[in-house]
């Protein structure tokens, strides 16, 4: 049953995340979005990591440090009487695993390209996990204030990788020390280009793309050869079709440089105008304790949503955890009675807030796309489904078995309690994969990149007051297990005491010394199933 309010709140809503290669100008992206939304009144800077002012969006200390994003962050926004949650995403492949749990929080996704890098490694597997959801993605071709490519090879490059044609929607007249600005084939004008920070976009001038004598006078002949490319990229590209967007077979092109503000306003009116409104979402429904396909319309009356991101102390005074929910339907109001799917157990938050990266505000109402943060003191688990009563689970929110491993030793064995706290929370939050041997001994961290282990030894220190030294171990992989039945488990366990562990989650992991492992493991068990991949606690695992 919907509700006719709830649909016309959901079809306000916005909700997508900004991706890219790190560098790209993604992080100041963000920041001058929501500063043309009115979101914030000044604009921090990433690189100017030693001075007071700081990028919205990157709050975890050791992002000050380093001037890159190592979490994801969410932002909410009103804009032309639209709600607009944005997700920043880690672009460091480090951490690649919170932007993969993020794009299934969203409905589309911003592509941020630098002009003169075109398509770079992140980019490609970001755009791989968008293409495999079939996300609608805008591209933003970044910095073109500097010396970079051509357009056009620009546009080429992305219909190589997206695998989908471009159809720009704004064109560059210059480029770096030529810029002259672009021009907007939407609204038949172009915006003349001036460098500074602090310029609003009523601040650009704008002439008719009718009125090419004063744009040639002016321009000479960088309008002329912005003219006759953009020419020819129109002639090559589709015709814009709304639908095939949505679809995800075909992303609208715009050109500008954030740091200067300019070519920013186009893009956040793209989004209002073109991206999707909150989308149907799959779920499996438990009848007679057999699962059933359900889709969840967003405009449903009960109140779905499932965590995609748990982040400890936020609040550094508070010791908190905020789990963050993407509502899938329903209506959130304060004191709802909320029950967590995979423990049957009630929630009761003791405060639920929207974001503007770390500022909150009490949330009075929420609608699905929204995206709202539990404040919780354990019992909430990342893919965990929250539901105002009904018996489903959302599924799709992937663990990737982790490349690298690390001893964790404590240089303060007084410290032990403080230390199984901070890995019991950055495992439940997915900052970096926790496994406990089921023989015993030290517990191991599992990464997919390098980067994970300083930043979560900095955080255990910083956070919790735990002083670890990480030493190498023999293993190289891991892969989640389960088994046909309940006897053939055991006798697979009792096979390999030394190489059983279990996660964050509790799941049973086959910890592996060589590639080798898993083959000659399968080939002495073959009711054993070895799995790279694994969804949440709460569901059968996916593929092997």
């Amino acid at each position: 049953m919907s509700s006719p309010d709830f649909a016309a709140e959901t079809r306000r809503r916005r909700t997508f995340a900004i991706i890219s290669h790190p560098d790209a100008g993604k992080t100041t992206l963000t920041e001058k979005l929501l500063l043309f939304s009115g979101a914030i009144q000044i604009a921090g800077s990433v690189k100017a990591r030693k001075a007071s002012r700081h990028a919205t969006s990157d709050w975890m200390e050791i992002e000050k440090q380093r001037g890159i994003s190592v979490a994801s962050s969410v932002m909410q926004m009103l804009y032309r009487d639209h709600v607009i949650n944005l997700l920043d995403t880690p672009g460091h492949k480090d951490f690649s695993e919170d932007t993969y749990r993020v794009l299934t929080a969203v409905d589309s996704a911003l592509m941020v390209i630098d002009a003169a890098n075109g398509v770079e490694a992140q980019t490609r597997r970001l755009i791989e996990v968008c293409r495999q959801r079939n996300t609608p993605i805008i591209t933003f071709v970044n910095k073109m204030d500097r010396e970079v490519r051509e357009p056009l090879d620009i546009l080429d490059e992305v219909e190589r990788e997206l695998g989908m044609p471009c159809v720009p929607m704004t064109w560059p007249v210059g480029k770096g020390k030529l810029f002259g600005g672009i021009m907007n084939l939407r609204t038949e004008a172009m915006t003349v280009f001036e460098s500074g920070s602090e310029r609003r976009p009523q601040d650009f001038e704008a002439i008719a793309l009718s009125d090419r004598v004063a744009l040639e006078g002016r321009f000479g002949a960088e309008f002329e050869a912005a003219a006759d490319s953009m020419e020819l990229a129109v002639g090559a590209s589709p015709a814009w079709d709304h639908q095939a967007f949505l679809e995800g077979r075909q992303t609208p092109v715009f050109f500008g440089s954030g740091v200067n503000n300019f070519g920013v306003m186009e893009v956040l009116d793209a989004l209002v105008d073109l991206a999707p409104a909150p989308q149907p979402r799959k779920s499996s429904l438990l009848v007679n304790k057999q699962p059933q396909e359900k889709t969840i319309q967003p405009e449903d009356n009960a109140f779905s949503g499932v965590v995609f991101k748990v982040q400890a102390n936020m609040d550094a005074n508070h010791r908190d955890r905020i789990a963050f929910v993407r509502m899938a339907s329903g209506k959130y109001t304060p004191g709802m009675k909320l029950k967590v799917q995979r423990t049957g157990k009630e929630l009761r938050p003791t405060s639920v807030v929207t974001f503007l990266s770390q500022r909150r505000e009490a949330v009075d109402e929420a609608y699905a796309g929204d995206i709202i943060g539990f404040t919780t003191h354990g019992g909430v688990q990342l893919g965990d489904t929250i539901t105002d009563g009904a018996n489903l689970q959302f599924t799709g929110l992937p663990f990737f078995a982790p490349e690298l491993f690390m001893t964790v030793l404590l240089r303060n064995p007084l410290r032990t309690k403080q230390l199984q706290q901070g890995l019991a929370q950055l495992g439940e939050e997915g900052a970096i994969q926790v496994f406990k041997p089921e023989a015993g001994g030290a517990m191991l961290l599992g990464a997919v990149g390098q980067l994970q282990f300083e930043v979560v030894q900095h955080r255990l220190k910083a956070e919790y007051d735990a002083d670890i030294r990480l030493e190498g171990c023999q293993y190289t992989g891991a892969r989640w297990i389960t088994a046909d039945t309940p006897a053939e488990l055991r006798t697979f366990v009792d096979a390999y005491p030394q190489r059983m562990s279990r996660d964050a989650a509790d799941a049973l992991a086959f910890l592996c010394t060589s590639p080798y492992d898993v083959r000659l493991a399968q080939e002495r068990f073959p009711k054993i199933h070895f799995h790279p991949l694994r969804e949440h606690a709460g569901l059968a695992l996916q593929g092997s």
